[in-house]
């Protein structure tokens, strides 16, 4: 695929666009080939839309392109609502009414959401006159494109259009190559030897509990903790990957991630988790319904109803929807307090109001994983009463008769080990926690590592610190072409390949 679009377009520039979109086809129908033509059908459809939207808004917007809008949004949404919510809605409707509705097995295509979001983002674009070009071609790479096809990030057509239009897009550039070489080498170990190993943790934890275990104290909060790194290194390493993987082909996707565990609030959070998604409900869903614009109430309303949508569009079930309803609560209180402080003419506070609107954040959002993980909302209320200490407390056995002769004659503690799983290597635990933690919290992201090439193609620049008091925060280094750091990375890619001894799927292909 890299040489042959190389080679090719030292030819023609059109033909090796072709070739990158039939081979990003070839890569999505590797998985399963009856998909494709599902695809492609989607292609066809929503570029046949889109410029018809065009030609209609080039001269002037009547009701008939606002129509054919809402119809093309339309048809996008049951597509995705027949393959991703159908079981769901009839398995509820059947419980709930009586009824013995069964559609069958209905197999998810992979990255359907993405590639559904992506096109009805272009749709809304054309319509409001931000997409100037109609190639067919670059129409089908842009959204085959097979770095961002399975998980995202999800796509402006703006942003990636004069990227695939440029002269210059098919030549070598072996800056490009060695910055998205090594930024996929850093994607790579994210996965394969933190989350990956995070897992060995939250998941025996979190079936043990499905299963009807009593977490304790200590062994819920690993769980919960493994998984709140886990999801994180899991789904920014798939970033980081295709940012780089992309980067070698001269195109730069949009960031998705920015130290989202480094948030000072939830609003800060959204701005810097899965960055393209919050910007596609934002600009598509939140603003649509009125945004900010018809007083507290409404504000308070959409964002609710956006978050809500949010979380079933993570998963067809309720725990996904009560995670949406968390962030959006959250982001109530959030904007209110805000709005409080403004009011009362408070300021920003120091480094401690900082450390700890920090930990608050990031403790909200832990809760909020736990049901965003769990299997049922049993599972994930047994877990928040495991982490409230309601079900007693729990110890490493080198902790265990240390602790006990502390605590000796106190009612309510008891110390029985980790005993919710045989075999339970909690200090192993807690070392892949430290190392996640040391990672998120102290370590620069990718953006910041390589910012002297800007990687992405929304490249943002810390604002919340100045340089010198960033250095106070983070240990501070910068990628640059060297010896040092091709061994390093190199070393650090052999022990990744030696290191893929099991089949592991990223946690954001099943959303």
């Amino acid at each position: 695929m890299f040489f042959g679009f190389f080679r090719i377009g030292k030819q023609s520039q059109a033909l090796a666009s072709l070739w990158l979109a039939a081979a990003s086809l070839f890569f999505y129908g590797w998985w399963d080939v009856r998909y494709v033509g599902l695809l492609l059908g989607s292609i066809v459809f929503n570029y046949g839309a889109g410029y018809l939207i065009g030609r209609r808004v080039a001269h002037q917007p009547t009701s008939q392109s606002k129509m054919l809008l809402a119809v093309s949004i339309g048809v996008n949404l049951i597509l995705l609502g027949y393959f991703k919510y159908a079981n769901f809605f009839t398995n509820n409707l059947n419980h709930f009414a009586g009824t013995s509705l069964n559609l069958g097995e209905i197999i998810l295509p992979l990255g359907i959401s993405f590639f559904t979001f992506t096109q009805i983002a272009f749709l809304a674009d054309t319509y409001q006159g931000k997409v100037k070009e109609f190639n067919f071609v670059h129409y089908t790479l842009f959204v085959t494109y097979f770095p961002h096809l399975i998980a995202g990030p999800v796509l402006h057509h703006k942003e990636m259009m004069p990227q695939f239009a440029k002269r210059n897009v098919c030549q070598l550039n072996w800056d490009n190559i060695a910055v998205g070489l090594s930024i996929f080498v850093l994607g790579l170990a994210k996965k394969v030897l933190i989350a990956d190993s995070l897992a060995d943790f939250s998941t025996p934890i979190f079936s043990a509990v499905a299963a009807g275990g009593q977490p304790m104290l200590f062994e819920a909060w690993i769980g919960a903790f493994a998984y709140t790194l886990q999801l994180y290194f899991d789904f920014s390493a798939y970033s980081d990957m295709a940012i780089g993987i992309s980067l070698m082909f001269n195109v730069r996707l949009p960031m998705n991630f920015n130290s989202p565990y480094k948030s000072t609030s939830i609003i800060d959070f959204w701005r810097r988790w899965h960055m393209t998604l919050s910007r596609f409900l934002r600009d598509y869903l939140y603003i649509p319904l009125g945004g900010s614009r018809n007083g507290l109430a409404h504000r308070y309303l959409n964002l609710m109803v956006t978050m809500l949508l949010g979380g079933l569009w993570h998963g067809a079930g309720w725990t996904f929807i009560v995670w949406g309803g968390l962030h959006g609560f959250y982001l109530m209180v959030n904007h209110a307090w805000r709005s409080f402080k403004e009011k009362m003419s408070w300021g920003e506070g120091g480094r401690l109001a900082r450390l700890g609107a920090g930990a608050l954040t990031f403790l909200a959002v832990v809760v909020g994983w736990v049901f965003f993980r769990a299997d049922n909302f049993t599972t994930a209320m047994t877990m928040l009463h495991g982490m409230a200490g309601l079900n007693g407390v729990s110890l490493p056995a080198a902790l265990e008769s240390k602790m006990m002769s502390y605590f000796s004659g106190h009612d309510g503690i008891i110390f029985e080990g980790l005993n919710l799983i045989s075999e339970f290597n909690s200090n192993k635990a807690l070392v892949f926690l430290s190392i996640g933690f040391f990672i998120i919290w102290l370590l620069p992201n990718i953006n910041q590592i390589f910012q002297a090439y800007h990687p992405v193609c929304n490249f943002i620049i810390e604002q919340k610190l100045p340089a010198s008091k960033m250095r106070r925060f983070n240990l501070n280094f910068r990628w640059k072409p060297s010896i040092y750091f091709s061994i390093s990375l190199s070393l650090l890619f052999y022990v990744c390949i030696i290191s893929l001894t099991r089949v592991s799927e990223f946690l954001y292909f099943q959303f």
